[in-house]
């Protein structure tokens, strides 16, 4: 059977079976202790950095902290979705991937120079736009597609963040909405994705999980695999009793990225 044969059959495979009780019980673990926070969602997740480590940076939103504050800053994802809401409304794109791209790197400290390449390059501006209305005319999918490989040097790590708050600040189309896909969740998939493929006697299923969800470079076609399994996955937790608040995939998000789940076989 052909490799992509074995990762269609693994996909179909973790749309059947979602979220194990090992992790229901985990994310149960979390929402009663470090996660409680988040008990009405995860705008109030937030990141601190240094706004004077971003002083080379242009455009710069006014709703971020001044550049000469040189102690560190938190900023949530309500915040960042607030940015990007005012971008959309004056069509100004690149502030919106400022502010998601500030909150993505958050202390580390090659972010600004990076950022600044970015946006250097002679056609974000005009992708940024095509991808904004993509997003809000066909989906996450649709604009992923946009983003994909086409700026230099804005990976899908990067650019997932920045449709993220996009699709919070616009009337996009109702699901899958778009959600960050970054190196850690990925790994976390990974995992799970090895244990369903080992449990469905797929000697190979190490090998396949590795090559579908990889550390970075997913194709549209993967992140749309993603997005509806998280989404489902998310909706098994409203209806698990948990208290899980709504669907709130982007929830889960976070919580794989914390590695609240460990689903090593």
């Amino acid at each position: 059977m052909r490799r992509q044969d074995l990762a269609d059959a693994v996909d179909a495979e973790l749309m059947e079976r979602l979220l194990p009780t090992t992790a229901v019980d985990a994310v149960r673990g979390w929402l009663a202790g470090a996660g409680a926070r988040y008990a009405a969602g995860a705008g109030v997740h937030a990141v601190e950095y240094v706004p004077a480590h971003w002083s080379g940076i242009v455009p710069w939103p006014d709703q971020l902290s001044e550049r000469s504050h040189t102690n560190y800053t938190a900023i949530s994802r309500a915040q960042v979705a607030a940015v990007a809401r005012e971008a959309v409304k004056g069509g100004k794109w690149p502030e919106a991937l400022v502010a998601s791209y500030v909150w993505g790197q958050g202390r580390t400290g090659y972010g600004p120079h990076r950022l600044k390449e970015i946006l250097a390059e002679p056609n974000v501006s005009d992708v940024l736009a095509k991808a904004g209305a993509t997003l809000q005319e066909g989906g996450a999918v649709a604009a992923y597609r946009v983003m994909y490989a086409a700026v230099r040097g804005l990976g899908p790590a990067f650019f997932t963040k920045l449709l993220y708050f996009l699709d919070l600040a616009m009337d996009t189309p109702a699901a899958p909405r778009a959600l960050i896909l970054d190196q850690r969740v990925a790994r976390v998939v990974r995992t799970h994705a090895t244990r369903v493929g080992l449990e469905m006697g797929l000697t190979s299923a190490s090998d396949v999980a590795a090559w579908t969800w990889s550390d970075g470079g997913w194709t549209p076609h993967r992140y749309g695999i993603y997005l509806h399994w998280i989404t489902a996955a998310a909706g098994q937790l409203a209806f698990s009793g948990i208290g899980w608040p709504g669907s709130s995939p982007d929830l889960l998000e976070l919580a794989l990225f914390d590695g609240v789940w460990d689903p090593a076989p």
